[in-house]
Parts: structure tokens; C-alpha cells; sequence
């Protein structure tokens, strides 16, 4: 599976962006999906994830301004009251169960897959 990720941009403070994050295919078993942010020269770190059970979480520092979704055909993020510190790099991420072989056994492992980034740039 490819991700790809769209809808940054320059945007001022308290302005919103909705980013994208398209599937190449179907994923079939779906484990969770999340973004991720990365600031200049800080460590990413995750912002939004949510379940297969339909739980979303969230940093602090974007909740109550960030709503995370998705469907079959990809993975959202609305980013509302944008803040100049929410400036960097997205990314999405997803996790799907599969099954490897091993020997002559299936047995259940988690297929990770990251998408480009995408950049955010908020002004004050």
C-alpha cells in the first residue's frame, strides 16, 4: 500500500487546513491510522491516531482543534485555530494485520506504511 498525503500550505494563525492522505488500494484490515508531525529539528511525534474500533486519540496540543477520520479510500486530518507551533511536516501513517509465512506456518504480523509529508506552514 502507497499513501499520499496532501493539503498543506501557508496559512495564518486561527485559519484552518484539511490534509489528505489517499490509499493506494483497499485496505482490507485496518489496525489503526494516525498522523504524525514533525517541526524543524524536533523528533515526530504522533498528533492523531485512530483505532479500528473507532477510537481517536490525540496529542494535547491539538486537542479540541484536530479531528482525525478516514474511509476506504483514504485518511483525514481538519486542523482548526491553526497555531504557529503546528508548523512542519505531516505525515500518515497506517497499520494493517496481515499474514506472513513462516516455514509452513501463516502466521499474524503488522504490515507499517508511511506516507511523504506534507508541509504546514502557520504564521502568526
Amino acid at each position: 500500500v502507497q499513501l499520499q498525503a496532501s493539503g498543506g500550505g501557508s496559512v495564518q494563525a486561527g485559519e484552518s487546513l484539511r490534509l489528505s492522505c489517499t490509499f493506494s488500494e483497499v485496505i482490507v484490515k485496518m489496525k489503526s491510522v494516525a498522523w504524525h508531525f514533525q517541526a524543524p529539528g524536533k523528533t515526530r511525534i504522533m498528533v492523531a491516531q485512530l483505532t479500528n474500533d473507532g477510537i481517536a486519540n490525540y496529542a494535547d496540543s491539538v486537542k479540541g482543534r484536530f479531528t482525525i477520520s478516514k474511509d476506504n479510500a483514504g485518511l483525514y486530518l481538519q486542523m482548526d485555530d491553526l497555531k504557529p507551533d503546528d508548523s512542519g511536516v505531516y505525515y500518515c501513517y497506517t497499520e494493517e494485520e496481515v499474514r506472513v509465512r513462516v516455514g509452513g506456518q501463516l502466521l499474524p504480523s503488522v504490515s507499517r506504511h508511511w506516507g511523504r509529508g506534507t508541509l504546514v506552514t502557520v504564521s502568526s
